[in-house]
């Protein structure tokens, strides 16, 4: 509990950690704030059916709140009318602070005295698109720091956020981005394709990186690097060199 969780990918695609942490926290019955700025919810839903969650009926019973970004990114470009009293969380395309989607997430999570859940979850699908759709950094850093606070430290939940970062990137404000919260991480999931090209037996590896340091400021992070192979219901896990193509 009150753990930054910070998933980050570079030359491959991270979202099967998402469907991971998505399944997981429903599972084991944490109430969730799900921000899914990159996908629709049925393509969530669907992936979510072959690890044996099921979405709407989560979201029916209110331990699942799904922001669709697409969704309210259309509403509020094209003119949809927006209910009294419920501003769209994607004001920030017009008016460049994103305190509409911090009141979003706050709101969804605040403790209800309906049903007891085991704690709270931000699940953020994927933080780089939010500089895509015109948000400065300054602004998602300070959005995330107050979802922290609120979340992490008020409440003992979790936040759990992915990002992509390229090595080579001229975008120099994702990177700002990517680096700066990777400070803040407790604990970095960093998946990365493999630099030899793509293979059918290993699909690419991922960095645990333990921010001990973040603790204790003598302590050094503790890092664990294995390979992975995504399957269509889980994904296989194993040492360096120690893939089914090797041995």
């Amino acid at each position: 509990q009150g753990k930054f969780t910070l998933l980050r990918d570079t030359r491959t695609d991270g979202s099967f950690l998402v469907h991971h942490f998505l399944s997981f926290y429903l599972r084991a019955g944490c109430k969730v704030c799900f921000v899914a700025l990159l996908q629709s919810f049925s393509h969530y839903s669907i992936v979510a059916q072959k690890l044996g969650v099921n979405l709407a009926a989560a979201r029916e019973q209110g331990q699942l709140v799904f922001l669709e970004g697409l969704k309210s990114c259309l509403d509020l470009l094209f003119g949809e009318e927006e209910q009294p009293g419920q501003p769209n969380p994607l004001q920030f395309l017009s008016s460049a602070e994103l305190r509409a989607l911090f009141e979003f997430v706050r709101a969804s999570l605040a403790p209800c005295a309906q049903r007891d859940w085991k704690g709270p979850v931000l699940l953020l699908d994927d933080l780089s698109l939010l500089l895509s759709l015109g948000a400065a950094p300054v602004p998602v850093l300070d959005f995330i720091h107050y979802c922290r606070v609120s979340v992490c430290c008020q409440l003992q939940g979790n936040v759990v956020v992915l990002v992509h970062s390229s090595e080579d990137s001229e975008d120099e404000e994702n990177e700002l981005l990517v680096n700066s919260l990777c400070h803040h991480s407790d604990l970095i999931l960093w998946a990365e394709g493999l630099a030899t090209g793509f293979c059918k037996d290993v699909h690419g590896q991922i960095k645990i990186i333990k921010r001990l340091s973040l603790r204790q400021a003598a302590e050094q992070d503790q890092v664990q690097i294995y390979q992975y192979k995504i399957q269509d219901r889980n994904v296989t896990f194993f040492a360096r060199g120690l893939s089914a193509a090797v041995l």
